[in-house]
């Protein structure tokens, strides 16, 4: 029997999602007749060490990643859990993406001090995010709010709105439910409002190309409308050269089964300046997701995503 070391985060929320995809994988070793055995190795990331700043400060692309791509690289582990949205648009060479499960709901979703939902919130309330994405929509849609910065782990941030003057904070719906946590949301931010940030609510399964043994389990995990939904999105971050250093969203959601538009895509792109409140937002639908996440990011080129996106890289 083969013993797959499973590499994450360490956070509680990583250590959850992790464990959910080992029981998933188990479940598909038990049906279909796989002889693995899985254990976890917990990695701490840059994106984790540094917490004294904003992403966007820090610079660069796969700061939660790089360190479990190096295990990976070295055989240390056989499989990384990332959350899609932390997965650079380009992977190391010589990695694939083996699995892309199921979503989560991909919104963010806000909590607040007193229970009070987006529109309730009084003209100066404090709102806490790590995203210059979420900011630059809080503050588009509310621009009497004051949107500040707020870093750490879901449950740190959650205690930080309770001890740090804030009245409110925007998370990821998904990490959320995840934990059980979801008594705690006070609204669930609809998309038009916030448009979440790639491959939100979805997990991302990375192990090397070469490990054929592996990558035969990990298809059978595969979501297919996940996959073309997120593609989509990861098409249009690509285009753009975008990470988490720049105010960049997508959604993408795919036809429902057994209508006449099954395979219909519909992707929102979006850029975003916190600063000016300036928003680009493109929807377009088609059948190739490829094609479609680029012909959005062309169109908000055209609109002057260019000069919003090179002045946060700089």
């Amino acid at each position: 029997m083969r013993n797959i070391i499973v590499g994450t985060r360490q956070s509680a929320l990583a250590m959850t999602q992790t464990e959910h995809v080992i029981k998933d994988l188990q479940a598909l070793c038990e049906k279909h007749g796989f002889s693995f055995e899985f254990g976890i190795k917990k990695i701490v990331t840059k994106g984790d060490q540094i917490l004294d700043v904003t992403l966007s400060k820090v610079g660069g692309k796969g700061l939660f990643v790089k360190e479990i791509e190096q295990a990976l690289y070295d055989k240390e582990i056989d499989i990384a859990v990332h959350s899609m949205k932390d997965v650079p648009a380009e992977l190391r060479e010589g990695f694939v993406l083996g699995a892309i499960p199921e979503r989560e709901d991909p919104r963010d979703c806000l909590i607040t001090k007193n229970g009070a939902q987006l529109d309730d919130l009084p003209e100066g309330a404090v709102v806490g995010t790590s995203s210059l994405r979420r900011m630059a929509q809080i503050k588009a849609y509310r621009p009497e709010l004051e949107v500040k910065w707020i870093r750490g782990n879901i449950d740190t941030r959650i205690k930080k709105l309770q001890t740090e003057g804030f009245d409110a904070i925007v998370l990821a719906a998904a990490g959320l439910k995840r934990m059980g946590w979801e008594d705690r949301v006070h609204q669930f931010l609809p998309v038009e409002i916030s448009v979440p940030a790639v491959g939100q609510g979805a997990l991302g399964i990375e192990c090397r190309e070469d490990d054929e043994e592996l990558l035969a389990l990990l298809r059978l995990y595969h979501h297919p409308q996940t996959v073309t939904a997120v593609t989509a999105e990861r098409t249009f971050l690509a285009a753009c050269n975008g990470g988490c250093q720049v105010p960049i969203g997508a959604y993408a959601t795919v036809g429902n089964e057994g209508t006449d538009e099954e395979g219909l895509i519909t992707c929102t792109g979006l850029i975003g300046d916190p600063d000016t409140s300036q928003i680009l937002k493109s929807t377009k639908q088609g059948t190739d997701p490829v094609q479609l996440g680029l012909a959005i990011a062309d169109e908000l080129m055209a609109q002057g995503a260019q000069r919003i996106l090179e002045r946060f890289r700089g």
